[in-house]
């Protein structure tokens, strides 16, 4: 047997040393839509703030980063595990004072239910991410086991941090093609160490402390988003101080705040990026060289300095930096806009003198693309792919759009083009979901079969060279292919009020730590003492 005994250390980091208080309010700003706050149907990223602080993973990934070595990895609902000799079973001791927010105790037929839903193809957009989990089943009331059809590094990963556990009492008898309706009318109930307190639709979602928690109760009182109809609205309440946390400063954002002494800027790498892709089941973009055209008409440089100054890098492909994986060395497409018009005229598309539009067989080379009206660096970018596309004859119309209507238009493959953001997490394995060719996320309907066999090796493979390599050759074959174009990764750049004190916290997760920050009491202003 080989076996993992792990001492749960998150109580004793939970405890409020002495020259702290537990007490305060976080208020955080966000922009767009959360999306819903049942976790197998997924959300944006604010609503992955908001559920990973209801609900528990069986553990989470640690500060490494490292998702091959359950070593590294923090305990959760998880106290203890146990490998199977063979390796293709995991059994997970669940924390035996671990309570849901009702009052019920844990069990491990809450993480088979989980499991279920999670894996039910129909419902969960993260089904294709648990492929090789057999299934989960009880030992006993505190054991889930889970069973493996093969061995892979992620297997620890896949098992125990993809899945937010649920309350099994509160939905086994709602049949799953009816649950999406019925969760939007229940209230969520997790394990985390904050439970859900109220929401204001399209306004705020409030969370507060819970006190008896397994894990120790959280040093801040209440943490409450407030939802703003654009990035400038956001940052002004931040400056305002009528919010404390705003995670998406810009460049003109980090210049006002140098002038509030109550704000602080906190930078380091993300794991975001954005992209515009292609919608290759219409017609126009079957065309790889086209694509590849329209990609060499884009100064990707130029535009990053011009809407982020030094607050984002130019986009890589469909990987981002901060991942060991990516490689400095990847070719990308040139910006060449000659040799863009010149292959655009090889396939037929010639400037009309009267419109300066190309046109093939009376067809404008003209196409729509969406993106939401919420993100001005997204407006930005379109418009300055507006002029850059113009140059060499092709025009591009910007349908802008709330973001409730821009995701379901997304994910419902309703676009010529889309300018899309995607939080690629804590994996570079991340990537399946999103470019594979039978991936849930998959957009814009890429598919190349080469690529798919690049990424299951570089998954399944144990020698971390050759994963390195073939996640080397699966970005080259996608950047290749040019299914999107890589805009820009941005930086991680937070502004917050200089009152909390912080814990280190994960670059694709800042609210990781959230419920170990504190404020001293005689920093405390007004909201921190509401009861």
């Amino acid at each position: 047997m080989r076996a993992v005994a792990v001492a749960l250390l998150a109580a004793m980091a939970c405890a409020s040393p002495p020259d702290r208080a537990s007490g305060g309010t976080i208020v955080i700003a966000a922009t767009g839509s959360y999306g819903s706050l049942f976790p197998p149907m997924g959300g944006s990223a604010t609503g992955r703030q908001i559920t990973e602080l209801i609900y528990d993973y069986l553990t989470e990934v640690g500060l490494s980063l490292n998702t091959t070595d359950d070593r590294t990895f923090a305990p959760r609902l998880a106290e203890s595990w146990e490998w199977a000799r063979d390796s293709l079973s995991l059994a997970v001791h669940l924390h035996s004072t671990a309570k849901w927010h009702d009052g019920v105790p844990v069990r491990a037929s809450d993480v088979a239910y989980s499991f279920s839903l999670y894996s039910d193809t129909s419902f969960s957009s993260m089904a294709s991410q648990l492929a090789s989990i057999d299934s989960v089943t009880e030992r006993d009331s505190l054991t889930a086991v889970f069973w493996f059809h093969a061995r892979y590094p992620l297997q620890f990963y896949d098992a125990t941090s993809q899945m937010q556990i649920l309350p099994m009492h509160l939905y086994e008898n709602i049949k799953v093609d009816s649950l999406r309706e019925a969760v939007a009318n229940i209230k969520p109930v997790g394990t985390g160490r904050y439970r859900f307190a109220s929401e204001r639709p399209r306004e705020s979602i409030e969370l507060v402390a819970d006190s008896a928690n397994y894990r120790g109760a959280p040093n801040i009182r209440r943490v409450i988003w407030r939802f703003f109809g654009s990035a400038d609205e956001a940052a002004r309440a931040l400056l305002a101080g009528e919010v404390d946390v705003y995670d998406a400063m810009r460049p003109a954002d980090v210049q006002a705040a140098t002038k509030v002494p109550d704000i602080k800027i906190a930078m380091s790498a993300g794991s975001d990026y954005a992209f515009m892709t292609f919608n290759l089941k219409r017609p126009l973009f079957a065309s790889r060289e086209l694509r590849r055209a329209l990609a060499m008409a884009v100064d990707r440089d130029a535009m990053v300095s011009n809407v982020f100054d030094s607050l984002a890098f130019s986009g890589v492909g469909p990987t981002v930096r901060y991942f060991p994986t990516t490689s400095s060395s990847l070719r990308q497409i040139p910006y060449d806009p000659t040799r863009a018009a010149r292959i655009l005229d090889s396939l037929g598309w010639r400037i009309n003198s009267k419109t300066q539009i190309r046109t093939k067989n009376n067809q404008e080379l003209r196409f729509k693309v969406i993106l939401p009206s919420s993100s001005s660096n997204r407006i930005r970018m379109g418009t300055l792919l507006q002029e850059q596309f113009r140059r060499i004859g092709v025009a591009i119309k910007l349908d802008q759009m709330e973001f409730t209507t821009f995701n379901s238009r997304l994910y419902e493959h309703d676009f010529d083009a889309a300018l899309a953001s995607w939080h690629l997490g804590t994996s570079p394995a991340s990537i399946r979901m999103l470019w594979t060719s039978n991936a849930s996320k998959n957009l814009g309907f890429y598919s190349n079969r080469t690529f798919d066999a690049q990424i299951d090796s570089a998954i399944s493979t144990f020698a971390p060279a050759a994963s390195q390599q073939s996640y080397q050759s699966a970005y080259q074959t996608a950047i290749d292919d040019a299914p999107a174009i890589w805009l820009y990764e941005p930086k991680l750049v937070i502004g917050i009020h200089k009152r909390i004190r912080t814990k280190p916290y994960r670059p694709d997760a800042w609210w990781w730590s959230l419920a170990d920050w504190y404020i001293p009491p005689q920093e405390q202003i007004g909201r921190d003492r509401i009861q």
